[in-house]
């Protein structure tokens, strides 16, 4: 529950001290604030008290339609009862097409058997409290998205209240101000934090909190907030509940609609999937098929690279990590012949890349739930693993919302004075739809007006391994300058070559010949038992990878690059240059693409979502930045 501000100087984002306590008759206390988590009264009666009938919910989710939306937003997570409570109540009146968002901030999170222990004072609080235990995220820093319920996410944010809620995308019907005791922990109460709250409310947007603290009362009212005291709960004289503004309250609606996806690999299938799950019927277009390109390799690692600099690119790096794993796990990916989430070992190539990872985990950045030692040579990243990436692709894409295609873009138009996307396909035939989303990788560039993309094209060559007695043991996928897997279908995938300069599709001898040399040099025992100098290449798999200049994915919306990078093309989208991080990628940027098109705030902060958007390289030219020009041919 404790959320002041963070001492790191200068940084918005900074490793996460969880949270200390201590077990006073079943009621968990904070040592560092001497504050219990909920009332030793009756917690579940005061949050019900104050945070829920404070905020009118049981009226205000009753009255919302199909298609409404809800956003609760809350100053300290704690253990999660409020936020599972107004979840408990929003699927007892709620309409089952109306959806619930939750936005909690923590920044000393308890540990996961701590919670569990907490929250087993209340065992009917059923499906979104398992749900929450069963994807509660590790103590890294950033933002969260867990689903308590087909129609509930919850984004749970670690770090410092007031530095998140001002990077928030989201805007806030009802607002749960809680956190211990003003008088114990006065940083969490202060007006940056208010002030950042109401930049926050949509109109009409109610408070509500258990302290009456006058200077409390007075940061909200100077925020722009009408409070007034109420009588509070148990043996506590008063409350305080209030509203932003003075216009009536009214709920945000969804956007649903028709979406054509371009490219049937793992970025265009996360966000097929993202959007029908959301309500969108989506056409799925590709002229070869499924996991034709990159995507379709026989076996992918789902891996991270660790940092103990939290920039934007090493934070994506991170959450989506994280993402992926969440993904996966609730779709129940891979099953049985599909592969592994076991974790990946990543064995220490050079002194640089040991003192890098080994700097990441005693920043504490990375929490031992994600990276553990594994001897002198590696760490482990916990969680990570090895999957089919067609078999993925095909999974994400069985829905009954999604219409796959064989055939591809050939021009569009954009949406124009209520008009849709115009869509010119390869046979000539035309689809009108609400938005296009171009997931095609490199090919992106040849359609008119997006030769700009600043985009390189890696040639990358896997070479398959027949098993041996000794290597069909194996259960983990391993990474070193490359990487190998367990036998899947049958065959070792031993990879992969990076290649920039020579673009040929058709494989090479030569390049089956260094990734085994890569192997032999990094993992000498493995490449002995894969047979050592008669390891047999079996078979063997060239494709394009298509990376950014500064490494991370073009995920948003298309802007104009002829006029201003600031105006998006309407209804035109772009989700692609994933290179070598496809499958631990692609999940994230599905949901926060989705998110954009649903007029939902997506699960990342402001920052994060910026140095994703496209219009970045446009931008930085025109401020005279380090040219980008486009190596992709």
């Amino acid at each position: 529950m404790s959320n002041g501000p963070s001492h790191a100087a200068g940084a918005d984002f900074a490793p996460i001290t969880p949270a200390r306590l201590q077990w006073q008759d079943h009621i968990p206390v904070a040592t560092d604030f001497d504050d219990p988590y909920f009332s030793r009264h009756d917690g579940r009666a005061e949050s019900v008290y104050v945070f829920l009938d404070g905020n009118q919910l049981e009226r205000r989710f009753a009255a919302l339609a199909d298609g409404d939306r809800f956003v609760i937003g809350e100053t300290g997570f704690g253990t999660g009862l409020n936020m599972l409570l107004a979840a408990q109540r929003f699927l007892a009146l709620a309409p089952a097409g109306a959806g619930l968002e939750l936005w909690s901030v923590e920044k000393h999170p308890l540990a996961r058997d701590d919670l569990a222990r907490a929250l087993a004072h209340w065992p009917d609080l059923g499906e979104p409290a398992h749900a929450l235990l069963d994807q509660y995220p590790p103590a890294s820093p950033g933002y969260h998205r867990l689903r308590l319920a087909d129609n509930i996410t919850l984004t749970l944010m670690l770090g410092d209240a007031e530095t998140l809620w001002r990077q928030c995308p989201a805007n806030v019907d009802a607002w749960f101000l809680d956190g211990f005791a003003p008088a114990r922990n006065p940083d969490m109460w202060r007006l940056g934090l208010f002030s950042a709250l109401a930049a926050h409310s949509r109109p009409g947007a109610t408070l509500a909190t258990f302290t009456a603290a006058g200077f409390v009362r007075r940061g909200l009212i100077d925020a722009g907030f009408a409070v007034q005291r109420r009588d509070g709960f148990g043996g506590k004289r008063h409350m305080l509940a209030g509203q932003f503004g003075q216009q009536p309250w009214q709920p945000a609606r969804a956007r649903r609609g028709h979406a054509v996806v371009a490219g049937a690999g793992l970025a265009g299938a996360t966000t097929a999937r993202a959007l029908a799950e959301r309500g969108w019927r989506v056409t799925v277009l590709d002229p070869a098929g499924v996991a034709a390109g990159a995507s379709g390799n026989r076996a992918g690692v789902v891996y991270s690279t660790p940092s103990a600099h939290l920039t934007e690119q090493n934070r994506f790096y991170q959450l989506s990590y994280v993402h992926a794993l969440r993904w996966l796990h609730r779709h129940r990916f891979p099953g049985p012949d599909q592969g592994r989430l076991n974790g990946v070992p990543q064995h220490f190539v050079d002194d640089k890349q040991a003192d890098k990872i080994r700097a990441a985990r005693d920043s504490g950045a990375w929490p031992e739930t994600l990276l553990k030692p594994l001897g002198e040579h590696a760490m482990e990243l916990v969680g990570g693993g090895y999957l089919s990436p067609p078999a993925w692709c095909r999974q994400l894409l069985d829905h009954p919302a999604i219409e796959l295609r064989t055939a591809a873009v050939s021009d569009f138009q954009p949406a124009a004075d209520g008009l849709p996307v115009r869509v010119r396909l390869s046979d000539h035939e035309a689809i009108q739809a609400d938005a296009l989303i171009l997931a095609t990788a490199g090919a992106a560039r040849d359609l008119a007006g997006l030769a700009w993309l600043p985009l390189k094209t890696i040639r990358g060559q896997v070479s398959y391994c027949r098993p041996t007695t000794a290597s069909a043991a194996w259960q983990q996928a391993q990474c070193h300058g490359g990487y190998l897997t367990p036998p899947l279908e049958g065959l070792h995938c031993v990879g992969a070559t990076f290649d920039l300069h020579h673009l040929d599709p058709a494989p090479r001898d030569s390049d089956d010949d260094a990734n085994l040399a890569q192997l032999r040099q990094h993992l000498p025992q493995e490449w002995q038992e894969l047979g050592g100098d008669a390891i047999e290449v079996v078979e063997r798999r060239v494709a394009m990878r298509c990376q950014s200049l500064d490494f991370l994915p073009l995920v948003g919306a298309l802007p104009d690059a002829t006029a201003n990078p600031h105006t998006a093309l309407p209804g035109l989208y772009l989700n692609i240059a994933h290179g070598s991080r496809g499958i631990t990628g692609t999940p994230l940027c599905a949901d926060l693409l989705a998110d954009l098109l649903s007029e939902r705030a997506p699960p990342a902060d402001r920052a994060l979502i910026a140095a994703l958007a496209p219009e970045r390289f446009i931008l930085r030219k025109r401020k005279k930045q380090p040219d980008w020009s486009p190596v992709c041919s």
